[in-house]
């Protein structure tokens, strides 16, 4: 068994309209710093799989398929065996 961790994200040139309200609610509390925020969506898959690899291909084509709009939004993962993370 195998865990993917998969961060969607817009892509850089679409307007992200709720990173720039939790940027604006950050800034009135005194976090003058943050220069920019973005706001993404953060997704486990548990693959049954018997080779790494595979479960490489499996969130992949997940990610491709129903995970990730390839218009707008980026996405990157990592697979880690279940049970070593």
């Amino acid at each position: 068994m195998f865990k993917a961790k998969i961060t969607v994200t817009l892509r850089k040139s679409i307007l992200d309209p709720q990173g720039k309200a939790v940027e604006h609610s950050l800034k009135s509390l005194g976090y003058d710093r943050i220069k920019d925020t973005r706001i993404g969506k953060y997704i486990e898959l548990i693959i049954d799989s018997d080779s790494k690899e595979d479960a490489f291909v499996t969130a992949e084509e997940a990610c491709k398929k129903v995970l990730a709009n390839p218009v707008m939004e980026d996405y990157s993962f990592e697979i880690i065996e279940e049970g070593k993370d």
